[in-house]
């Protein structure tokens, strides 16, 4: 069985998303407080992680970074109350995979979380033992699901922690360098064939990648957004009329 971990110190949040967790077949385990999370996560590593993002000892993202760093492919959700642009990109820079805004529809949560585990559960059956994909200095290793990125200047090699969604995203732009990936196509690929919800989430993700990888290279490489289109990965500056971040 599925085992979920919901972490949620507001009863009038948990006690119904349990009841409605567990009558999809999934097995929950509920905490209130940010170290029991982590104690629970290092006791029996479940599937997923529901995650508020306000807790009552430690901080939501903090307890996000620990998780990601001691268990990079564990698929984590953020349940938060804070749904401006900025704050979900500090959610997912911190390492999780996906976020809902409070209030929330229970059958729209649920579908999140069974998209997540599909995708989660097809990630790791398509992981390939293939070589690296390489390119203006970034280095995704398919096999590890490390990123490494090399300072041309210094040479110096430095990895950075990458989200699943984060990863899965560059590896599907730089599988096909200055090939552009329509939105819907992203969005089927990296989240699930069935999303039907916002592709803002996408918007979020690129965001990230600009900042966590793309500034560090040299010459510069760039996520180019094709207007009403997509995006591409170009591994040199681009010099076209499209724009890019």
């Amino acid at each position: 069985m599925t085992a979920v971990l919901l972490v949620e110190d507001d009863e009038r949040i948990s006690e119904p998303l349990i009841r409605v967790l567990r009558a999809e077949s999934l097995d929950v385990t509920h905490v209130s407080a940010g170290q029991p999370a982590l104690d629970a996560v290092a006791l029996a590593a479940p599937d997923l992680v529901l995650l508020d993002l306000t807790l009552p000892d430690l901080d939501g993202l903090d307890v996000c970074r620990r998780l990601r760093v001691d268990h990079p492919g564990l698929p984590i959700i953020m349940l938060t109350a804070r749904a401006e642009e900025m704050d979900v990109i500090v959610g997912l820079g911190a390492g999780a995979d996906d976020y809902i805004a409070k209030p929330f529809r229970l059958a729209e949560l649920v579908a999140r979380i069974k998209a997540r585990l599909r995708v989660a559960e097809n990630t790791g059956a398509m992981a390939r033992p293939g070589g690296p994909l390489v390119g203006a200095g970034i280095e995704l290793d398919t096999s590890s699901r490390r990123c490494h990125v090399t300072d041309s200047a210094t040479g110096e090699r430095t990895e950075i922690e990458l989200t699943t969604k984060e990863f899965d995203l560059m590896e599907l732009l730089m599988s096909q360098p200055s090939v552009t990936f329509k939105r819907d196509d992203i969005m089927a690929a990296v989240w699930d064939e069935n999303w039907w919800g916002s592709t803002r989430t996408l918007d979020t993700h690129i965001s990230t990648l600009r900042k966590k990888i793309l500034d560090r290279t040299d010459p510069p490489s760039k996520i180019v957004t094709v207007r009403g289109v997509g995006f591409r990965f170009e591994p040199s500056e681009s010099t076209d009329s499209d724009q890019a971040g």
